[in-house]
């Protein structure tokens, strides 16, 4: 096992810390083992029982997947930010017989117990809670002997249930087994060049694939490496941590790499430890790769293109700088088979845009219960609905998407989920949801409204602030809520009849930068994007309450700078009690 390996090798060594506690080694062995035996002595799961785990960046959480992994339990891996709409259908769709997480004021676990109190098979459904405020968040869920279940089965059998981007709806789920999701994570380890003397800063999403894999807290472990959690995404708590955890190893998605290069902290922290930098999740503009070593200094820019379904691709450490700032790297395995292929299925010749399709020992061959098997060809290739330039070195440049999935700063957002949601909404006839380019987020989500004839007729056609209060009330994840809303008479369509997103795209303007800055502007872009009244909020309240994230806020942030404010940043925001000092203070950083 994996961890065992670990603690034989590093049991005094430090696993992992966050910001309250940390383990070492022989701790998190013997922590997850005390919790698994809670999972298999307390609550009846059983091996192959399916288990949603939602945690924030905490300890906890390593703790929790070892466990599960120990009981011979699939985790089904839940993003932190994942609302009780998204949790309630990954309960339900993988069958779960439980759902870990750790207590917080959305109450996600009070508010499925009174949906779901048992499973398909009839055994009780448990909710099983972490204390964030006690010593050991996990004391309650623990046995006392710390000896392992002999459960986790064998190396072919399924570990974990993975989210897929999920383009047609909901994310598909992607059963990944032992043996091959420890080989993508080991090649991972060494193409990263992560050892027992790294130091790994959690960033990311503890659940994604890229921080669970790439090289990832798995990779980490594979390496008896230090794990960081860093529990914020801004500039300068980053990089801080890089400072004071001298961190050697750092994943990022391109928008927060953005966000860091402009950010006022850039310079003033001690980010000497960095040895790379793995950028993923999304394309890195080359220029924004080449702007890195001015950030990060000596650090190594790697990037990383991979899926959750299987493939992985990296530049290598001792790339030249043309093929790391202007590729995607190649694929992990010599025995990964890349092809690349026009409309017709055909395969092109190197140099040519095509569409990827992959097939090798670590990418699936089918999704969890035979969904979308339109995804996979006769002969075993997964279409990974990506559009890239393969050279002849086999190094992959990615083009874009075929599909419709939107890709916001690295999270997969599928319109026709966002779509089935805002058509419930009685004032609303239809909805179309698309993803335009965005310097910041990579894409950002559009959602065109056409409002039923009798909100028209009777005044009561929602704006984009009620539109998004709908979609937070839903439940829906906050990354999911349309960056945009329009309301419009019709959509635009085809010469067959179907709704042409190809022309919603192109119809959304750019917003215009060079206008005067002005009190009004700004409390436009704030009613918009936060879908409340903002002078009613401390900028506190903002961020906590009113949907807007804090890559929403950078846009912002981006948007007043170019108008004429001059360097604003979080700081100024942390220093204004309400929504109007700070827009009194943006107003006198215009006129500086």
């Amino acid at each position: 096992m994996l961890l065992e390996d670990a603690a034989q090798r590093r049991g005094a060594a430090e696993a992992v810390r966050d910001a309250r506690r940390s383990l070492t080694y022989t701790e998190l062995l013997d922590g997850s083992r005390r919790v698994a035996g809670a999972l298999v002595e307390r609550y009846g799961l059983r091996p192959g029982d399916r288990a949603v785990v939602q945690f924030p960046n905490v300890v906890d959480y390593v703790e929790v997947i070892f466990a599960l992994f120990d009981a011979g339990v699939l985790p089904v891996f839940a993003l932190a930010s994942h609302g009780i709409a998204d949790i309630t259908d990954l309960v339900e769709r993988s069958d779960a017989a439980a759902f870990l997480t750790v207590a917080d004021d959305r109450d996600h676990a009070g508010a499925l117990a009174q949906t779901r109190s048992t499973t398909s098979d009839g055994r009780t459904f448990h909710c099983i809670v972490g204390d964030p405020d006690a010593a050991d968040p996990l004391a309650a869920h623990r046995v006392d002997a710390a000896s392992s279940t002999g459960r986790s089965g064998a190396p072919s059998d399924i570990a974990f249930l993975q989210l897929s981007g999920g383009t047609t709806g909901a994310p598909k789920l992607i059963g990944r087994t032992h043996d091959d999701y420890l080989y993508s994570v080991r090649a991972s380890a060494e193409i990263c060049g992560l050892d027992a003397t790294s130091v790994f800063g959690v960033v990311l999403p503890v659940s994604h694939n890229f921080t669970m894999s790439s090289p990832g807290i798995l990779g980490a472990v594979h390496a008896g490496a230090r794990i960081v959690m860093v529990d914020a995404t801004d500039a300068r708590t980053v990089l801080d941590a890089v400072a004071t955890q001298r961190i050697t190893h750092l994943s990022a998605v391109p928008p927060l790499v953005a966000a860091w290069l402009d950010s006022p902290e850039a310079g003033r922290h001690d980010v000497s430890s960095l040895t790379v930098l793995g950028v993923g999740g999304a394309k890195l503009a080359r220029a924004q790769a080449q702007r890195v070593p001015g950030l990060f200094g000596s650090a190594t820019l790697q990037q990383v293109f991979g899926m959750a379904e299987g493939l992985v691709n990296y530049t290598r450490l001792d790339d030249d700088p043309e093929t790391i700032v202007g590729t995607q790297g190649r694929p992990i395995s010599p025995a990964d088979e890349v092809r690349v292929v026009d409309a017709d299925g055909q395969p092109v010749a190197d140099g040519v845009e095509g569409a990827l399709q992959t097939r090798g020992p670590y990418t699936i061959r089918n999704y969890w219960g035979g969904a979308s098997p339109e995804s996979f060809t006769e002969d075993g290739f997964y279409r990974t609905g990506d559009r890239v330039v393969r050279d002849e070195r086999g190094y992959v440049t990615v083009v874009g998407r075929d599909k419709d999935q939107i890709n916001r700063a690295g999270e997969k957002i599928a319109p026709a989920e966002i779509e089935g949601v805002l058509v419930t909404h009685p004032a609303i006839r239809d909805a179309s949801v698309v993803g335009v380019p965005d310097d910041r987020l990579g894409e950002r989500s559009v959602a065109y409204i056409i409002p039923a004839a009798a909100a028209v007729a009777g005044g009561d056609v929602p704006d984009p602030i009620a539109v998004r209060g709908f979609l937070r009330e839903s439940g829906l994840a906050r990354f999911k809520i349309p960056d945009d809303v329009f309301i419009v008479d019709d959509f635009p369509t085809t010469a067959v009849g179907k709704i042409s997103k190809n022309s919603q795209r192109a119809s959304v303007a750019t917003p215009a930068l060079d206008d005067p800055l002005a009190p009004e502007r700004i409390r436009g872009d704030l009613a918009h994007k936060l879908g409340i009244d903002a002078e009613a909020l401390t900028a506190q309240t903002m961020l906590a309450d009113s949907g807007i994230d804090s890559l929403q806020l950078m846009a912002l942030l981006d948007h007043w700078r170019a108008a004429g404010a001059g360097e604003l940043d979080f700081q100024a925001i942390a220093e204004s009690a309400t929504i109007g000092d700070l827009i009194d203070g943006v107003r006198r950083a215009g006129q500086r």
